[in-house]
């Protein structure tokens, strides 16, 4: 049997975390005295960890993203911004995560009167704080909201911190009714600079959202992407797979799978019934990803043990993974090289 601190032992890869969902508790209370938010739903760290994880575990995707409202709230200045970022990394790096790509909405920080760049200085400045002595490394995706209309305004920002530690772009948010076709005009731009994109598509939607992003956008990953299993028939030879399910695996398009969310959003019934493993064995590039680790009450070490005890992975399993990931993500290829030969291929031998 595997356990979970063997787990936390090994080199991970992380692709889809979002910053504002993995506050500590202890924070969201410190942070809420220091800038004087008072809409908590409790004022002990116990309780409202409790209270993140029940409120978050609903089967919604749109009453899942309420519980945002409270970590989003206490993110408003500066100082905020950089302890949040700097406790990520340090919480990522203590689980064995060894590259992380964290993303965030800038225009989510501005409530208080920030500017778009002073919320940029002070995430990467706590990430560039955390990873200092650290076996890690994290890189920023930058998200736009897609119920609003910043997103060509946000994809500036992609280029303007590239060389800074911004590796890509995402949109994010509830997805009916606001298909990723609206901000074509960001991915455009994007493409145009040569910029990485990944889009969250087929988490709630399903196979359309998938279709667009991909078809329309030119989404180089998708971000949950676990409804393209709504376009896979499953056979006594096999599997047939329709022309989207095709062309994401034909096209090696990573998913960026988030076990524990997909539950708790609703996107699947159970993780009895989560199709990971029935796209893994179909040989999609699938990864392993924590989302919300707040809301999920989670880390990569449980989503590894969760996957373990489900379908029965072994290490073998869990370096594909991982080495799926590290080829996926947007960090130049000789430096995901350098990261999968020289740290995650070592992490494994001694086990396989």
């Amino acid at each position: 049997m595997i356990t979970e601190e063997q787990c936390r032992r090994v080199p991970k890869v992380l692709l889809h975390d979002h910053l504002d969902g993995g506050l500590r508790p202890s924070t969201v209370l410190d942070l809420a005295r220091e800038t004087g938010y008072d809409a908590l739903p409790a004022d002990d760290a116990d309780t409202l960890a409790t209270w993140f994880a029940t409120a978050a575990n609903s089967g919604s995707l749109e009453t899942y993203l309420e519980t945002f409202a409270h970590t989003v709230g206490v993110m408003q200045t500066t100082s905020a911004l950089r302890r949040v970022a700097r406790e990520c990394v340090e919480d990522l790096a203590a689980d064995g995560v060894v590259y992380a790509e964290v993303r965030f909405a800038p225009e989510l920080h501005t409530e208080r009167g920030l500017t778009l760049d002073e919320v940029m200085d002070a995430v990467l400045a706590g990430f560039a704080e955390g990873s200092r002595d650290r076996p890690i490394v994290v890189r920023c995706l930058v998200t736009a909201m897609r119920h609003a209309a910043r997103s060509r305004e946000i994809a500036d920002l992609v280029v303007t911190y590239r060389d800074r530690g911004v590796v890509g772009f995402d949109i994010a948010g509830a997805e009916a009714g606001f298909p990723p076709s609206r901000h074509l005009a960001a991915f455009d731009y994007l493409r145009g600079e040569c910029a990485h994109f990944t889009i969250h598509a087929g988490e709630a939607f399903g196979l359309p959202s998938i279709h667009e992003a991909i078809a329309f956008c030119g989404a180089e990953r998708l971000g949950h992407g676990v409804r393209v299993m709504d376009d896979v028939t499953l056979t006594e030879a096999g599997a047939d797979l329709g022309l989207v399910a095709a062309y994401v695996r034909d096209k090696r398009i990573p998913l960026e799978l988030c076990p524990s969310s997909n539950v708790q959003t609703g996107a699947v019934s159970s993780l009895a019934e989560h199709p990971f493993d029935i796209l893994a064995r179909l040989r999609f590039r699938v990864t392993v990803n924590t989302d919300n680790r707040l809301m999920s009450d989670t880390t990569m070490s449980r989503e590894f043990m969760l996957l373990h005890r489900q379908f029965g992975y072994g290490w073998a399993d869990f370096q594909r993974f991982t080495v799926n990931a590290m080829k996926s993500a947007f960090l130049p290829f000789d430096e995901r090289i350098a990261l999968i030969d020289d740290v995650i291929k070592p992490g494994y031998a001694g086990l396989i």
